[in-house]
This record gives structure tokens, C-alpha cells and sequence, in this order.
């Protein structure tokens, strides 16, 4: 497959219908930016002072169970409500708002403060697994929540208000803007096709190969022809499934040895622990089917060249149309590499 490498060209985000501008040339330009201290920052076993350790205080009085694995509670301080409170608005169709439910609840992945999942061995990710397919399943239960939303922030640079291994999980009353967008262009593949979008995608880029970072028998880690951030990657099932709750045991398995991979590699990249956020995207929680959602995570590091350069969405991007140097195929070539070791 011919592609333009060392001209700048727009590449088209088949999941969300926007284009990004890669702009390969501009990796050659001098750097005079923002440079972030990238000093080790060692976190204890257990701190005292945390407030998602096993048996520590949190607001109000509140105290965490003595965990011995993984840990739920609901946020101290949720974005949403389970109340519902009249906040609508119309005014001549220009000033709208409508009220929003929801729940927001905090997992923690393991009563150890200094670990991350790249830290983890399997078979406690396969737990963390497991709490994200309990809780999948509780939000989706309740009659006024239609999108369960699984996500992480690691590191402080992507805005994580706590070092300790969590993750949170927000059920919400209306489907949000990424997966709304996603959800409009899977099911315009399907009308028009026949066929899922990321079945053909995975097919396409595990032919091509040159974007694969990590293959196995049930899942596929990619860094997506559209990608944005400078080491994106998507990690898609293998088998259409179209939320958690249907992975199998030795899917679970091998998601759980596919997200250690991953994280590793992350973190073997630039010599430091990587930050980044990720989330799964999955079917909505409504009474309606949907056979053209297709079950996958998105990982988005901020790290650019180095563990102390960051990409900065500013200027051109908030205005304009989002722009990245590197091409995906650099960015999975180098995540490839890493990976082997």
C-alpha cells in the first residue's frame, strides 16, 4: 500500500467522521518549548495520606474496606447526580440545556499504592477485568443510565488527582459525544456495507501490518491510520462482541496480557512511566441492538519526543483541525521495538 510519508497530507478518522492533518516534515524543527522535569517520582507500597488505600479515610468520614484486590465506591465528588433535578432550558433554540443523571463510581486496581497496570502481573489485571465487566453490568441494570463509560487517567501530566492504580466508571443518562460520533459512523458502515467497520479495519491493518503493535489470538493493538496523539493505539477484539460482558475466559486472559504489554512497552518507550488516558468504547446500555458496535479501547499518551516533551492540542488544533508530526507508522515502528524486549 502506497502512503505519503514525508509530505504533509490529511488522513480521515473512519470511526468519528473528522479529519487529522499530519504534518511529517516538522519532526525536523527545533525545539524550544516546554520542557517538564522528568525525574522518577517513587511512590511507597502504602501511604498513609491516600485516600484510595486499603483502610484510609476519605471525605466526609468515610473509609475504605481493607482490600486485599480490587476496590469500588462511589466518586466522593461526582460530576453526576442519581437525582434527577429539573434544569431544562429552551430559549428560542439558542440557550438549551437539559438535565443529566448518572453515577460516578472510583475502582481501584490493587491496594498497592506504587503499582501501575504496567507493574501488575496478569492475573491481577484479569481482576481489574473482572471489576469492569461487574460494574458494566450493575450500571447497565439501572432503567436511566444508557452508556457505561470505563476510563483512566495515569499520571499527573493527564490530570490524575491520585498516583494510586484506579480507574473510574461513569454510567450516564444520554450517550456522550465520542461514542454518539463513533456509534453514527459504525452503523452508516453497516447500511452501506453489510459489514462492521473495525472487523474490516483489523482485517486491513493486519494484512498491511506496518501500524500492528501487538497481535494475538483475540486481540489486535493498533496505532490507527487516523491516529492524533503521537503514540495512540487502539486495541480491538478479534471477535465482533459488542461490550465486555461477552468476552469469553480466554479472552479475558489475553486482554489482560495485551493491556500489560501495552502499558510496558509505554513506559519502556522513553524510560518512564508513561501517562496517558484510556478508555473501553462499547455498545450503549439501550433497549434498542446494536450489531454495528464493536468492542474496543483507546489509549491517548500525551509524550512526544521524549519523557519530558509533550504534544499540546493549541493554536491551529483548537481552532482549526488537530495536527500531529510523527506518522502512526513511526509511532508503531518505535512501539514495536520496545515491545520485544
Amino acid at each position: 500500500m502506497s502512503e505519503p510519508i514525508d509530505s504533509s497530507h490529511r488522513r480521515l478518522n473512519q470511526l468519528t467522521g473528522e479529519w487529522v492533518l499530519v504534518s511529517p516534515n516538522r519532526t525536523q524543527r527545533p525545539w524550544q518549548g516546554q520542557i517538564h522535569d522528568s525525574a522518577a517520582d517513587v511512590q511507597p507500597q502504602y501511604d498513609p495520606s491516600c485516600y484510595l488505600c486499603p483502610g484510609n479515610a476519605r471525605f466526609g468520614g468515610l473509609r475504605n474496606e481493607k482490600y486485599t484486590s480490587t476496590f469500588v465506591f462511589n466518586n466522593d465528588f461526582p460530576a453526576l447526580q442519581a437525582t434527577a433535578i429539573d434544569s431544562e432550558i429552551n430559549s428560542s433554540d439558542l440557550l438549551v440545556s437539559s438535565p443529566e443523571r448518572g453515577i460516578c463510581r472510583v475502582g481501584c486496581f490493587s491496594p498497592r499504592h506504587d503499582l501501575t497496570m504496567a507493574g501488575m502481573a496478569i492475573e491481577d489485571t484479569r481482576l481489574v477485568i473482572e471489576m469492569w465487566i461487574e460494574q458494566f453490568k450493575d450500571l447497565r441494570s439501572r432503567d436511566f443510565i444508557q452508556y457505561v463509560q470505563i476510563f483512566e487517567n495515569r499520571g499527573a501530566m493527564m490530570g490524575a488527582s491520585n498516583p494510586h492504580p484506579h480507574c473510574q466508571i461513569w454510567g450516564t443518562q444520554s450517550i456522550p459525544n465520542e461514542p454518539a460520533k463513533e456509534q453514527k459512523s459504525m452503523q452508516k458502515y453497516l447500511l452501506e456495507s453489510g459489514s462492521c467497520l473495525l472487523c474490516d479495519y483489523t482485517r486491513v491493518e493486519t494484512k498491511h501490518s506496518e501500524r500492528i503493535v501487538l497481535l494475538n489470538e483475540r486481540f489486535v493493538v493498533v496505532v490507527p491510520f487516523w491516529a492524533l496523539w503521537p503514540f495512540e493505539t487502539l486495541v480491538v477484539s478479534r471477535r465482533h462482541i459488542a461490550d465486555i460482558s461477552y468476552l469469553l475466559e480466554d479472552e479475558k486472559n489475553q486482554l489482560a496480557e495485551t493491556l500489560n504489554k501495552l502499558t510496558r512497552a509505554y513506559d519502556r518507550l522513553f524510560n518512564v512511566s508513561f501517562p496517558y488516558s484510556m478508555g473501553f468504547h462499547q455498545q450503549p446500555c439501550t433497549r434498542e441492538s446494536h450489531p454495528e458496535w464493536h468492542l474496543h479501547a483507546h489509549f491517548y499518551p500525551p509524550l512526544l519526543r521524549s519523557a519530558s516533551i509533550k504534544k499540546f492540542m493549541v493554536g491551529f488544533e483548537m481552532l482549526g483541525t488537530p495536527q500531529r508530526d510523527i506518522t502512526p507508522e513511526s509511532a508503531a515502528q518505535l512501539l514495536r521495538e520496545v515491545c520485544e524486549l
